[in-house]
């Protein structure tokens, strides 16, 4: 069975400029099952007082897909109570707003889950679904692996811009290790980045070394490290513009297709280094990383560890099944229906059917009020994975990862190696 770590905060306050909403959830955590009743707790407040005169706008809805009640309510001084449920399983979310005249509107957000282990696959796993992942990476393996290494002086452990060759644009990274390390002797990190267009993080880099793993720190895109500020900025304006859209309409030449073939790569050049224990490779990231982690995991054997935190990438075809797809939302509605071409091609990068191969160990955390990668996506994605598994449900948490939930990944991986 899985385990479940929970990171609870019911109380929603987040101040706009002149008044606060708070939201609770009558559940302990947060989790019921579909058709329960469940009841969100409402005040407004004006420093500590509850205000006494104007009204408040609620939506319930199945994680932001449509609503299922909308209204209004009076403000009388006391919290208010909107109750509802749900039919199938999912997330019933709240969204609050108070907008007096004359000020700020203040917006807040609630949910609870529903039934989340039930949440399912939106469509089957396409039947070439392997076959045509086999055949990306026998082309990446005519690639000759050639790694261009530059030291990076100061750095505490020994470490190094690396660039390896790929099919398109090469991994390019900061990798590190102990100093000394014994042949067949560190386990695997490889850290993956988020959504957006930047430099290769050092910082991670080392991190993994000195916690005694071989680690790597890859960008999304291929592109080369430790550049001024201005130079992701004009290559986030210009040729990676929109880019989690680019080649959508076909399978082979959709963006993600690069930027999975090069997570194969960096674990090739990784595995090949004599330190590596020749068992464990972990790979880590959250939101856009979270997805590459999922997809990693599930297109290379090698990996035996996924941390995934509120992955992107999760159920592209949600809206088949009428339900919220996570980031990047990459197939459109045409007249209400998805679109048939783009809906097909991005069943081969959806990260629920790489979970569904991945055998080794997982954590991922969930936000229940994530509007960027919604916890029903999430939940498709987790249910999928075929290993040992653990979650962490934050009711309170949007779209982020805190500090807190990165050290419960950093030690299930050290957990997970000292295992190995």
């Amino acid at each position: 069975m899985p385990r479940i770590i929970l990171l609870l905060s019911l109380i929603l306050a987040v101040p706009s400029t002149h008044a606060a909403i708070q939201i609770a959830v009558d559940r302990k955590d947060a989790i019921c099952s579909v058709g329960d009743a469940i009841t969100f707790t409402i005040d407004v407040l004006a420093g500590k007082k509850s205000v006494d005169s104007g009204e408040i706008s609620y939506v319930l809805s199945d994680d932001g897909f449509g609503s299922i009640r909308s209204g209004k309510l009076e403000l009388t001084g006391k919290p208010l109570e909107v109750s509802g449920e749900l039919n199938r399983p999912g997330f019933l979310r709240c969204t609050v707003t108070y907008a007096p005249k004359g000020q700020k509107p203040a917006r807040k957000l609630a949910a609870a889950a529903v039934s989340p282990e039930k949440i399912g696959l939106s469509q089957p796993v396409p039947q070439d679904f392997d076959q045509f992942w086999k055949n990306q990476k026998t082309a990446l393996a005519k690639v000759p692996m050639k790694a261009e290494l530059t030291e990076v002086k100061g750095q505490r452990v020994p470490t190094f811009d690396a660039q390896v060759a790929c099919l398109g644009a090469p991994v390019s990274g900061y990798f590190a290790k102990p100093k000394d390390a014994k042949p067949k002797s560190l386990p695997i990190i490889l850290w993956v980045h988020g959504a957006g267009v930047r430099s290769s993080s050092l910082r991670n880099t080392v991190t993994g070394a000195s916690k005694g793993m071989l680690s790597m720190n890859i960008n999304a895109h291929g592109l080369p490290n430790g550049k001024p500020t201005e130079f992701y900025r004009e290559q986030n304006a210009g040729p990676l513009r929109n880019y989690w859209h680019a080649g959508r309409e076909n399978r082979n030449t959709v963006y993600f297709k690069g930027m999975f073939l090069r997570l194969v790569r960096a674990i090739d050049f990784l595995t090949a280094q004599p330190e590596w224990d020749g068992k464990t490779v972990a790979v880590v990231g959250h939101s856009q990383g979270g997805y590459q982690a999922l997809v990693a995991g599930g297109l290379d054997p090698r990996v035996t560890f996924i941390g995934t935190g509120v992955p992107a990438g999760c159920d592209h075809s949600g809206n088949v099944a009428d339900r919220i797809a996570g980031w990047p939302k990459i197939v459109p509605l045409s007249e209400g229906e998805p679109d048939a071409k783009i809906l097909e091609a991005c069943r081969y990068i959806d990260a629920v059917n790489f979970a569904t191969r991945f055998q080794g160990e997982a954590i991922m955390s969930v936000g229940f009020i994530d509007t960027v990668c919604p916890p029903t996506s999430c939940y498709a994605a987790y249910n999928a994975l075929k290993g040992t598994k653990q979650v962490i449900n934050e009711p309170a948490m949007g779209h982020a990862a805190p500090a807190p939930i990165k050290n419960a990944f950093m030690a299930a991986v050290l957990a997970h190696a000292k295992r190995k």
